[in-house]
């Protein structure tokens, strides 16, 4: 089995070179965006007619060198390709971030501790740091496609690293670890040793509120300088909520080690759901990005040879994990808390969403197979 990470490499060229990386990205960009109409207006064309189409004017107009040329007909077809997997409506793709696709021993390779990255003039040498990236560089990950970004006037080169790792057998689970996402608490656990572990999410919720207000506030306002502090808020929320989903995820596997079956509720779809809430809760009930949580709890675990499972959501906060019955009532989401109609079993509705998955987890070990 592999697994596939992104690190995220910062370099440091000299002045000429940042110029000259600079002239690289945005005639790259152009060159893109170039493509990018031929293909809108001829959906069907396939690589080698764009080819003949779009070649010349790449290398003479926008002066790319002929490998660049190549990779831009394939990261605009790429695109195209994925808006269309999303189901997203045709419409004409515009690149407006200075990036550069490099093609690993192509347009950019590893030489005595320097990268060697390929330019509009020829291939330039630039130092960077590993620092929290020493793991990568052991010889033991193999690089593919980078991505090189600019952003305020800084250079990064995003690179994919692939690593062939044992796949973990069923048989070879040692723990099953129950974890229920929400709101009011942001994860809680439940383990086989009968413990929980609640990951508070109130400080979060307000922060969020915070966050909503202040956009609906600038969006009141609606001039220019409101727009792009808007913008700017939102990259910064993006951020520190992608930085808590890396903290918990990380303490997880930490607490849990190896072997371990994490096993959470498949929320595709939860902002369907989620929409029929009061209008002034709905933000903070559909923002937090659960499918990001559940990514990065995958890769995670299987860098410690653990697996994590996706199971249906449906009644797990309403079923008595003691006596099985099922009840809308046994909850109540008001005080959040669990109320057995039939056995009088008390707690917290969350923990008893987390010991359902436990339970869950458990048969599968048993059956093999996904409960329904």
């Amino acid at each position: 089995m592999e697994i596939t990470l992104t690190a995220k490499i910062r370099i440091f060229p000299t002045e000429e070179q940042t110029v000259l990386l600079g002239e690289t990205l945005r005639a790259y960009r152009d060159g893109c965006n170039f493509v990018s109409e031929q293909v809108f207006t001829n959906p069907s064309i396939r690589l080698m007619k764009l080819h003949q189409k779009t070649y010349p004017a790449l290398r003479e107009r926008f002066g790319l060198r002929s490998q660049m040329a190549q990779s831009v007909m394939k990261t605009v077809l790429a695109r195209y390709k994925t808006a269309k997997h999303n189901g997203h409506k045709p419409t004409l793709i515009r690149f407006k971030r200075p990036e550069y696709d490099l093609v690993w021993n192509r347009d950019y390779s590893l030489r005595k501790g320097l990268f060697s990255v390929n330019t509009l003039k020829g291939r330039v040498k630039v130092p960077f740091t590993i620092k929290g990236m020493e793991r990568y560089f052991d010889g033991t990950w193999l690089f593919g496609t980078a991505k090189l970004v600019m952003k305020k006037g800084k250079f990064f080169l995003h690179i994919p690293m692939t690593k062939g790792i044992p796949e973990l057998k069923d048989h070879e689970i040692q723990r099953v670890v129950g974890v229920d996402l929400g709101v009011h608490f942001l994860a809680t656990v439940y383990d086989d040793q009968g413990k929980s572990l609640f990951v508070r999410g109130r400080a979060m919720k307000e922060r969020r509120s915070r966050f909503k207000e202040v956009r609906r506030q600038l969006q009141r306002k609606g001039t220019p300088s409101a727009r792009r502090r808007l913008k700017r808020i939102g990259q910064r929320e993006n951020r520190w909520m992608t930085d808590i989903n890396h903290t918990v995820t990380k303490a997880l596997v930490s607490r849990y080690g190896e072997r371990t079956l994490f096993v959470l509720e498949d929320l595709t779809g939860v902002r369907d759901a989620t929409e029929r809430v009061w209008r002034k809760d709905r933000y903070e009930t559909v923002s937090w990005a659960f499918y990001q949580f559940r990514q990065m709890l995958t890769y995670k675990a299987k860098q410690r040879s653990s697996k994590v499972i996706a199971v249906p959501p449906h009644y797990t906060s309403q079923t008595c994990p003691r006596c099985g019955h099922r009840e809308k009532s046994n909850r109540s989401k008001k005080t959040h808390t669990f109320c057995c109609k039939r056995c009088s079993y008390r707690s917290n509705d969350d923990r008893i969403g987390a010991m359902n998955l436990f339970l869950k987890g458990m048969e599968y070990l048993k059956t093999g197979a996904l409960p329904a």
